[in-house]
């Protein structure tokens, strides 16, 4: 589960926010952003030491001055339910992180490397843009290993 999934969630309910300064802010999140900052309404601020009081109609706190949030539970768990249901409606196989080449041994996977990408034999001819030969041009190894030429 991720923080700005579960905050995204969160929106309209009441949390509380402490900051690194000790301060903590308890009101309902109206909307938070990418870098984790964070607009309330009706905001009760209590300092730091626990005497002071503020009331507030709304308030914007900056997101590298958080120090933790508590949400309700019933949030956290709805942000689990998404998150479940999210997974289950996924195929297993397909998908996941990066464009890996896939599996040669499953339907539609790839072949050796270099077949059907005219490699086959390009580099017995010196065809190829490594370092090592003259990349078939003239001029000997000028250039070489670059990508222009």
């Amino acid at each position: 589960m991720l923080p700005l999934s579960l905050l995204k969630t969160a929106q309209g309910h009441p949390m509380l926010v402490e900051l690194k300064n000790g301060e903590t802010y308890n009101g309902h999140l109206v909307n938070c952003d990418t870098w984790m900052n964070i607009h309330l309404r009706e905001v009760i601020c209590t300092s730091k030491d626990g005497d002071r009081f503020w009331r507030m109609p709304e308030c914007y706190i900056r997101g590298n001055t958080i120090k933790y949030l508590r949400v309700p539970d019933e949030v956290i768990d709805k942000v689990q339910e998404e998150s479940k249901s999210r997974a289950d409606r996924k195929p297993p196989g397909v998908g996941g992180r990066g464009r890996g080449r896939g599996r040669e041994d499953m339907p539609g996977g790839r072949g050796s490397k270099g077949i059907g990408r005219g490699l086959d034999d390009g580099a017995a001819k010196g065809g190829g843009r490594g370092k090592s030969g003259s990349g078939g041009k003239p001029g000997g190894n000028k250039g070489a290993g670059r990508g222009w030429g």
